[in-house]
């Protein structure tokens, strides 16, 4: 229930290298960095409500852990996998609809922030929130 709150972003740490991975263009990934995204997550056991809004989008997602969901970016990347708990770490492991590449993402609270981190391609980025 850690999670439990409204985290909004406070610092990025190599996302602009990560969306260019990803293939996202020059001008999305000036604007992706500076996105003003705030997450709201919600947990009762197993399922997990999250609300996350940006200058580009709100979108909510409900999912239980270890059921498959379908998931798109704010890119228009489409993506299908499920989320896990590891200890306390979230684990969601994701496949891209258009390529079939792996993407893993991980959330876990460090201190006083969720750091979420984003590994595709042998690139990693992560993302850290302040309750707010």
């Amino acid at each position: 229930m850690a999670f439990n709150g409204t985290w909004k972003i406070d610092r990025n740490e190599n996302y602009e290298k990560f969306m260019e991975v990803m293939g996202i263009n020059v001008m999305k990934r000036k604007l992706g960095a500076h996105d003003n995204l705030k997450i709201t997550i919600q947990q009762d056991g197993n399922k997990f409500t999250v609300k996350e809004s940006s200058n580009f989008r709100t979108v909510d997602i409900e999912f239980t852990l270890g059921v498959n969901f379908e998931y798109s970016l704010a890119d228009g990347t489409e993506l299908t996998g499920s989320w896990n708990m590891e200890g306390n770490k979230l684990v969601g492991a994701f496949t891209r609809k258009d390529n079939g590449k792996a993407l893993t993402a991980y959330r876990e609270i460090v201190g006083d922030e969720l750091v979420q981190t984003y590994v595709y391609e042998g690139v990693e980025a992560k993302r850290f929130f302040k309750r707010g």
